[in-house]
């Protein structure tokens, strides 16, 4: 990223994805899902500063399980009917090599909790910037706690690929 990307920045939801998984049944499966559509933003300043948003669809969350996905809907998980989105919103990152270290939150299913991550940069230009990111979460920081036999487990990963084109 240089001069020539300062500015503002959208992200295209047709370039873009979010996928989730979790250790289920007591750690002997891992669940795979996607999100629904991804969403947002950021602004590079022209000091290099940069900031933004990711907005992930979790009411179009799919785990291939029509009844697993109605549970992770319900207000035992995401509670999508009041929360009906994931947000990653980034309030700094540093720029060090390909590679962006993020400091922000994390807001699900009514609950924030601070979040560290790194962001690789796959493609940048004056018009488009790909990037790839994971985070690791314990839902229980969120207030996710709808697990009452212990089934699910407490960790989840994220991982989101975000295509920003010019604003």
């Amino acid at each position: 990223m240089s001069e020539s990307t300062a500015g503002n920045w959208v992200i295209d939801p047709a370039g873009s994805h979010a996928e989730f998984s979790c250790k289920s049944m007591w750690g002997l499966v891992t669940v795979h899902g996607t999100f629904g559509a991804v969403t947002g933003g950021g602004i590079v300043a022209a000091d290099g500063a940069i900031s933004g948003e990711v907005v992930i669809d979790a009411a179009g969350l799919d785990s291939k399980n029509k009844q697993r996905d109605g549970h992770l809907r319900s207000a035992a998980f995401f509670n999508v009917t009041k929360y009906p989105s994931v947000t990653v919103a980034v309030t700094s990152a540093t720029l060090g090599g390909a590679d962006l270290a993020c400091a922000g939150t994390i807001s699900a299913g009514g609950g924030t909790a601070p979040l560290t991550f790194t962001a690789h940069i796959d493609s940048s230009d004056a018009t488009a910037v790909e990037l790839h990111g994971e985070v690791t979460v314990d839902r229980t920081l969120l207030g996710i706690n709808g697990n009452p036999i212990g089934m699910i487990g407490k960790i989840a990963t994220g991982t989101v690929t975000a295509k920003f084109i010019r604003a």
